[in-house]
């Protein structure tokens, strides 16, 4: 930070993600951030969502959250959109992502090869 401008500028930024988090009817992701999942590469799969979300300028809520009890099948990132079921991908890594963002939460096809489950929409 140089500039108090700076600093109102990042708090408006950081305001409008937070907002963003908490509204309903908008694409979720969530990646698994637990130890099992940071260790097989869970960060470079967050900076990759993150990346491809800003490139296409996509209003999608992206949040983390612990393990899931799939450590076998990690880096896991769970794809939710409005009304639909939500769709776990498993042993993805950052290239597979933009196929991911393209496929399922522009074009609404689930990537069936790297799914590895699914919760039906108002489950458990």
């Amino acid at each position: 930070m140089k500039s108090l401008e700076e600093l109102r500028e990042l708090r408006a930024e950081l305001e409008k993600e937070i907002s963003a988090r908490n509204s309903e009817g908008k694409p979720k992701i969530i990646i698994g951030m637990g130890t099992c999942g940071i260790a097989a590469g869970a960060r470079d799969i967050l900076q990759a969502v993150t990346q491809e979300l800003r490139k296409r300028n996509l209003d999608v809520i992206t949040t983390q959250t612990g393990c899931i009890g799939m450590c076998e099948q990690e880096p896991l990132m769970d794809v939710q959109l409005p009304g639909q079921d939500r769709i776990t991908y498993g042993k993805i890594t950052a290239k597979d992502v933009e196929r991911i963002v393209v496929e399922h939460l522009i074009n609404g096809n689930v990537v069936a090869e790297l799914a590895v489950a699914r919760l039906e929409e108002g489950g458990v």
